[in-house]
């Protein structure tokens, strides 16, 4: 069973069906109230609002966020969270800052990204995401704006990401090299291109398209399997905007 642990000033207003009476906790008292009780108490206030495990006269206790984090990963950021019980929940609103990024310093305001429907009322663990795909290299600041069926709202922490992404085009050499069936071939976009990666012979016969296609800035990689082909060397060139290059690769059975 869950225990939560309260380290705040807390006032109980005991229920009319006893004597009443009002019990204060000075700021600093450890309170633990068990997940799922019931506190017999016309009021409970914890720093403003309704707190604790279980119920206060009926009424469940409010959402609560245990974890909250962004992340880049494959050219994308990935908005997670998770929260331990919801109650009345219509949902989260993802919230964008650009601290600083390719085209401007700070976008001095807060944009929506989307929503992302809640449980409404529930006492069991749910995890959410979300993708932000809209990236160039920057710095970006995330929060959620939970919201209540009754329109009530709160705000989460925010969370900061770093973005890297490169800063010119480039062809690598592929690896292994030479290889024996398969080798990865490995490029940068700096920004959205159409782009075609070709494998050719000796002679510069066209052996096979890889890419044709148009994708936005980042680091790729591709497998390429040569199964089909003899024992040789080969070439294989990407073409992305103005840009071109061309490296050889061995095949050795």
């Amino acid at each position: 069973m869950k225990t939560l642990t309260i380290i705040i000033l807390v006032l109980i207003i005991m229920s009319p069906l006893y004597s009443q009476s009002t019990i204060i906790f000075e700021a600093g008292t450890h309170i633990e109230v068990q997940t799922g009780a019931n506190i017999f108490a016309d009021l409970v206030i914890i720093n403003g609002t309704y707190s604790g495990g279980g119920t206060v006269n009926g009424l469940p206790i409010p959402v609560e966020l245990t974890s909250f984090s962004a992340s880049f990963v494959d050219k994308q950021i990935l908005i997670s969270w998770q929260t331990a019980t919801e109650t009345n929940n219509m949902g989260f609103e993802i919230q964008r800052f650009v601290v600083c990024n390719q085209l401007t310093v700070s976008s001095n305001e807060w944009e929506v990204l989307g929503f992302v429907e809640g449980a409404g009322t529930t006492t069991e663990k749910k995890n959410y995401n979300f993708t932000d795909v809209n990236i160039k290299s920057g710095s970006y600041k995330y929060k959620l704006k939970q919201i209540d069926l009754d329109g009530k709202f709160t705000f989460s922490n925010e969370v900061e990401v770093n973005v890297e992404l490169p800063l010119e085009y480039a062809l690598n050499q592929n690896y292994p090299n030479p290889f024996n069936p398969s080798t990865t071939i490995s490029y940068s976009l700096p920004k959205v291109s159409f782009v075609r990666i070709t494998i050719y012979d000796l002679l510069g016969a066209e052996i096979k398209s890889l890419v044709n296609e148009e994708q936005t800035s980042g680091e790729y990689k591709i497998v390429y399997d040569a199964s089909a082909l003899a024992s040789g060397v080969y070439y294989y060139t990407i073409r992305a905007g103005d840009f071109s290059q061309n490296r050889k690769m061995i095949l050795m059975r």
